[in-house]
């Protein structure tokens, strides 16, 4: 009876107290679920997912196809469908297959996908031991490799290694460097430069999301079976996966580019014979451990300017004459990105590949007559050479720049332009009330000559404009930083999200976000809550495939709180304003 009495208490004060509804902007974390820290072990069993569309309910059956790992969608009825699943896959959406890798099944190890019985593998952390990584052996066998001799410390142990070798197993050998980019590295490095260990690539914790694990792990791009660092994107260098806790991340590698050659001609002495060099580890030789070895000799990271930047900076492609035919001949079509690598399975959600957005700006500001280094605050998106969309509430009295092409933050990348604003234009019926933002939209007219400011290249293009309304249930991508002047978190590098728009009679219901919503707004997301519904990153693009062209549909505006259930974002719904957009742009212009 008291048990009973409790909850009718609980039950009363849920509908008494006010929710604590704020308004905040979105930064950009992949969580994957909360709870766990760094020494939990392995996933729990997948939630069901099929709220998606039952919560959303998403216009059409199978389009989009809500059918995981191949599976093909067959229409029943006005508002259902089945989907006709291949082995060993099974669910209502083909998205449930063999659970390989369970918590605690792996012990103190990473539990990593297989294409054969029992379709698992664990790869243990030294000093533990395999099959279940659960025993401990202190240098008994020897961890340490090419001669390295095993110390034991404590309960612990270090290698040290004989000359030329580096890494905390001595795996790192000496001519172990990449070149260029270093997309053709094949080297021994599985640690990030702030020292975190490599996952595997065929980690579950990588491909359990939407991936078929009974696929071939190896591919063209040098990725396996192993935790090496690789760059099969295409991105400045060799990069990889890494955990925390819960969270999925990624980041550089602690390794060394190669020496540029020169052209001087060997002495005599040189050319007498050849030099002895150590044996390199073969790639088979994989390690779960992370490798320590020296800093390695990468061109110092550049600060951001402390004076305002020209317009002239860091434009790769060859700069165009200043008169009115090549201003036409910039950005003569949009929304067609030119990606380095085609986006696969492994980074869907992650990591944005190079040229995959390149439309998204960062805005970065300082304090007006400040020597202040810039600071990034939001997102924004090309739409032409001199013109960003961005939101209303990221527009404040600031010196404004802007930062084209690039990925990281904290790094200059010979991809990036940077230019300075000329005028920002605030939608005249902007403002904020404590439960929404409306009219959240604004404009940057960018500073620059004959009507050409950014400069087209594989990396800086142009998004369009939308020309009609997308069905319910489209799939579209958000894109951002998270950094913003709410937070000193987020990440360094631009990351990037499916989300789904969702019908604005649902996110109209009490439950979400009632009578505050209007039309020039609207919702997406997973109502479930989760990692999807908080990425992004304030004014940064949500960007839709129409008729094969990627749109500008909607900018990240506002939402409450984070991950919430039943609390998606809420975007500025782009199409309500397109009349606004093309009087602003084409009265300047004129």
């Amino acid at each position: 009876m008291n048990l009973k009495l409790l909850f009718l208490c609980l039950f009363l004060a849920v509908l008494i107290i006010p929710a604590d509804v704020r308004i905040q902007t979105f930064y950009v974390v992949f969580q994957v679920l909360d709870g766990l820290t760094d020494d939990d072990d392995d996933d729990d069993d997948e939630p069901n997912t099929d709220w998606i569309f039952e919560i959303q309910e998403p216009d059409g059956r199978c389009n989009p196809n809500p059918c995981l790992n191949n599976g093909v969608c067959e229409e029943k009825g006005k508002k259902n469908f089945k989907c006709d699943c291949p082995k060993p896959f099974k669910g209502r959406k083909c998205e449930k297959g063999p659970k390989a890798c369970r918590r605690g099944r792996c012990g103190r190890g990473e539990c990593v996908l297989t294409s054969t019985p029992p379709f698992y593998e664990c790869k243990c952390k030294e000093p533990f031991q395999p099959p279940r990584c659960r025993t401990v052996a202190l240098c008994e066998p020897n961890p340490c490799k090419n001669g390295g001799r095993c110390v034991r410390d404590d309960m612990d142990f270090d290698c040290e290694c004989t000359p030329g070798y580096s890494g905390r197993f001595c795996h790192v050998g000496p001519d172990d460097c990449y070149e260029d980019n270093g997309e053709s590295y094949r080297g021994n490095v599985s640690e990030t430069d702030d020292g975190k260990e490599c996952l595997y690539w065929n980690s579950h914790f990588i491909l359990e999301k939407g991936v078929n694990p009974f696929s071939s792990f190896e591919d063209e791009d040098g990725l396996g079976p192993h935790n090496f660092c690789r760059n099969p994107d295409g991105d400045m260098m060799p990069w990889c996966f890494f955990r925390r806790g819960r969270k999925l991340l990624w980041d550089y590698c602690d390794v060394t580019e190669c020496p540029e050659p020169t052209d001087v001609a060997p002495t005599e002495e040189v050319s007498a014979g050849p030099q002895p060099t150590a044996p390199k580890p073969t790639e088979s030789e994989t390690h779960t451990a992370a490798a320590t070895k020296q800093p390695p000799t990468k061109p110092p990271t550049p600060e951001k300017p402390s004076e305002a930047p020209s317009t002239s900076a860091k434009p790769t492609a060859a700069q165009p004459t200043s008169n009115a035919t090549a201003a036409l001949e910039q950005f003569s079509t949009c929304g067609k990105p030119q990606p380095k690598k085609p986006i696969t399975r492994i980074y869907g959600g992650l990591k944005a590949i190079p040229g995959a957005q390149p439309w998204q700006v960062s805005l970065q500001v300082r304090p007006k007559g400040s020597n202040q280094l810039y600071r990034h605050i939001c997102g924004g998106v090309l739409i032409k050479s001199c013109w960003v969309l961005t939101a209303g509430h990221c527009v404040e009295p600031s010196s404004n720049i802007l930062v084209l092409g690039g990925l990281t933050l904290n790094s200059e990348e010979p991809t990036e332009q940077t230019l300075q604003v000329e005028e920002a234009i605030k939608h005249e019926d902007y403002r904020e009330t404590p439960s929404a933002v409306y009219n959240d939209i604004a404009l940057l007219r960018l500073k620059g000559s004959n009507g050409v400011c950014a400069h087209e290249t594989q990396f800086v293009k142009t998004a369009c404009l939308p020309d009609a309304p997308l069905n319910d249930g489209t799939e579209c991508t958000i894109s951002g930083w998270g950094a913003t002047e709410n937070s000193s978190y987020g990440s360094n590098h631009l990351l990037d999200a499916k989300v789904m728009l969702i019908s604005q009679e649902k996110c109209s219901e009490a439950k979400i976000y009632g009578s505050v919503l209007d039309d020039t707004m609207f919702c997406a997301g997973y109502l479930q809550g989760g990692v999807d519904s908080c990425q992004g990153d304030s004014g940064g693009p949500l960007t839709c495939d129409q008729n094969s062209t990627h749109v500008i549909y909607g900018l990240v505006s506002w939402g409450d709180q984070c991950g919430r259930k039943n609390k998606p974002g809420v975007y500025t719904r782009v199409t309500h304003f397109l009349d606004w957009i093309k009087s602003k742009t084409e009265t300047a212009a004129a």
